[in-house]
């Protein structure tokens, strides 16, 4: 077969509507290209109560040696006012030089450019001297339950086991190459439920003011750093992300405050860890009442951890980090950032099974208006990803 062009792929991805959890077409397309490629395709559904249920894909080029994965995702965040894009997100239109689309960079592009390469490599080379596998999941823009993480489990209880994985997720900052993510810090996230008693803003004595108890909580939660990093990681960050009263009054003392929060944290930490951590900080501000005075009972507040623990990881495998980085070099002229930074993705679940590394496209315009990838990246990416298919294997047989 002839090789693969990636930005004709990428279009056709592209007018796919695979909003999460849609399916949109985009499988049944990467279907259409793989077997013909040789590829066998599974296209498993996942389900659990409260999500909805989530198709997706898993192909394998099988071959004597050693078992390399690829994972991304079809599914893209929704457009938001397609009205304010300049271009259909869904029209996958080029200008200039550029194709606009949703999941253009996140990441679509990725797996088109890992596509073309793949193709490039057999034309060129023909049968792999071992096995390549797609995983690719429709959930990892929603609630990553019913995606990655099974199909995973789905393929190793059918006796499937990888030597090493890369993830096509826009890990580039601002040019192609610049950066590799071998590792992510982890995360967590929860609640902060304070209660008070709720009253007239004249007669603050006859009211307990909940906000007031939960600017204490904060400062002690916030008012020092948890850590300084460590050798791989920047340190650890916990930020607000909403504080709701309910109160549209301006002189009523609300009944409850919730204040939410996300916390990034490195190696220093697990998730029983920084939980322990967090507890410990409120109960201290807690005590301390230095804004919440003359109040002889202690605040009363609860914490809801919101969703399960990202755990922290760092992926240590030279043939994999030392050849993707070589691949970069031979295609760009310049080394790779290895980087930790940004937020969680799905090789959180890969890493449990094989050595993981993520690399794809600048990620720029993810989620924007008017994402889109330049053509030259598209064909950057596909030669480094031709290079480094080629190169890992031969580091590995």
């Amino acid at each position: 077969m002839s090789a693969i062009d990636p930005a004709e792929l990428l279009a056709e991805l592209i007018r796919c509507p695979s909003v999460t959890p849609a399916e949109g077409g985009a499988l049944a397309l990467l279907q259409s290209r793989l077997e013909p490629m040789g590829f066998t395709v599974e296209r498993p559904v996942f389900s659990a109560d409260n999500t909805p249920d989530i198709e997706n894909l898993y192909a394998r080029l099988s071959g004597n040696g050693p078992h390399l994965m690829f994972a991304g995702h079809t599914d893209v965040v929704p457009a938001g006012d397609e009205a304010a894009w300049t271009h259909p997100p869904f029209a996958a239109e080029t200008v200039d030089g550029k194709l606009y689309g949703r999941g253009a960079v996140d990441m679509k592009g990725g797996i088109a450019c890992f596509l073309a390469a793949l193709s490039r490599v057999l034309d060129q080379q023909g049968p792999l001297p071992g096995s390549i596998s797609l995983v690719i999941t429709g959930d990892e823009e929603g609630p990553s339950i019913n995606g990655t993480d099974k199909l995973l489990k789905w393929a190793s209880d059918k006796g499937e086991t990888w030597d090493a994985a890369i993830v096509g997720e826009p890990a580039n900052r601002q040019t192609i190459g610049d950066s590799v993510k071998s590792g992510r810090r982890g995360s967590l996230s929860g609640r902060v439920i304070v209660n008070g008693t709720q009253g007239h803003s004249a007669y603050p004595h006859l009211a307990d003011n909940p906000l007031h108890a939960l600017v204490d909580l904060l400062d002690s939660l916030l008012g020092e750093p948890f850590d300084a990093g460590s050798e791989h990681f920047e340190p650890t960050s916990l930020q607000l992300t909403s504080i709701d009263a309910g109160n549209p009054a301006t002189n009523v003392i609300p009944a409850k405050v919730t204040a939410a929060f996300n916390i990034r944290f490195n190696d220093h930490w697990d998730g029983d860890r920084v939980r322990a951590e967090i507890i410990r900080r409120l109960d201290a501000g807690a005590r301390a009442g230095n804004i919440r005075k003359g109040k002889p009972d202690p605040v009363s507040y609860a914490v809801e951890w919101v969703g399960r623990v990202s755990p922290v990881f760092l992926t240590k495998d030279e043939k994999l980090t030392g050849t993707l980085s070589s691949a970069i070099e031979d295609v760009t002229g310049g080394k790779p950032d290895i980087s930790t930074g940004g937020g969680t993705s799905d090789a959180r679940f890969i890493k449990d099974y094989c050595p993981v590394v993520e690399f794809g496209l600048v990620g720029q315009t993810m989620h924007k208006v008017d994402e889109h990838v330049p053509l030259a990246d598209l064909e950057t990416l596909t030669q480094i990803y031709q290079r480094f298919i080629t190169g890992w294997f031969a580091a590995n047989t």
